[in-house]
């Protein structure tokens, strides 16, 4: 299963470390299949979007996925791909950009042609083959025809997508420069908030994270005395305050780290997908690590 990793910490800027595949590897964590992508994205002072990534396709991809990147950014995205939808290229390796906007997603979306057309010309934001991409290139339409508002934007192409194509999962993050929202729906894949006071649950700590399935770290010693709202598919360290978000349930922290969320998605998809119904290499991608 696809990882997601959000964090801001806006308005300051801070330093993290990442690693998108943790090393060096322990015998249980060769036994897991590998990845099939990697990416970071965060933002440079002139509010720049900045994107590292590669498929995981061979030796020195694996080197640079485990390789320690110091990045500053008020917010950053990190993803881990199980490719569902597009192969192994950087074109379809997450986070994804468009109109400074980045973006990363876990799940399956059915139906690309009629998504497609519904596209129309916006179908041009697209360089790769992912679903993903796609759905990306319908919120940045629907903000654009919402005055640049992001959060109507992500709910009305949820809403049109849940409403007209077969959907199996939907869990997103999106960041700007000094913004970040999530999106859970429906309940299918699990999606957590930790709202991290300075020095986290003990009042001392620099950040420490590390997934336990997706082999993400995450690290930050100016965290240690400055908030940070965080997003990620698993709760990643002993915080008790690690909040599962509910279904249809639409996040959004601003550029003062003041973080708002709504049910913005209280019905099921029209068309929901299982397991069952998903070609094998879709269904492997969405299975748990």
């Amino acid at each position: 299963m696809c990882r997601l990793f959000g964090l801001s910490s806006s308005p300051l800027r801070t330093y993290a470390t990442f690693w998108l595949l943790d090393a060096p590897d322990s015998l249980s964590a060769q036994s897991h299949r590998e990845p099939d992508g990697t990416g970071l994205g965060y933002f440079a002072r002139d509010g720049a979007p900045e994107v590292h990534k590669a498929p995981i396709a061979a030796y020195e991809d694996r080197v640079f996925a485990q390789e320690a990147r110091q990045v500053e950014s008020a917010t950053f995205l990190a993803h881990i791909r199980y490719a569902s939808t597009g192969g192994l290229d950087v074109r379809n390796t997450h986070p994804f950009e468009q109109e400074g906007r980045l973006f990363a997603h876990n799940g399956v979306i059915e139906g690309l042609d009629e998504l497609d057309r519904h596209l129309g010309a916006d179908r041009s934001l697209v360089r790769g083959d992912t679903d993903s991409e796609r759905f990306f290139a319908l919120v940045t339409r629907e903000t654009a025809a919402h005055g640049g508002d992001v959060s109507a934007g992500i709910v009305a192409a949820a809403r049109w997508t849940a409403e007209n194509l077969p959907l199996y999962a939907l869990n997103i993050i999106l960041v700007t420069a000094g913004g970040l929202w999530a999106l859970r729906y429906p309940a299918t894949h699990e999606l957590y908030v930790l709202q991290r006071p300075a020095g986290g649950h003990h009042g001392s700590r620099h950040l420490d994270h590390s997934g336990r399935h997706g082999r993400l770290r995450v690290r930050s010693a100016g965290l240690g005395d400055r908030p940070a709202v965080v997003v990620a598919s698993e709760p990643m360290d002993e915080n008790p305050h690690w909040r599962l978000m509910e279904p249809g349930e639409l996040l959004h922290v601003d550029h003062h780290l003041q973080t708002t969320s709504r049910l913005a998605l209280p019905d099921p998809p029209v068309h929901p997908l299982t397991l069952a119904d998903l070609r094998p290499t879709a269904a492997a991608s969405q299975r748990p690590g």
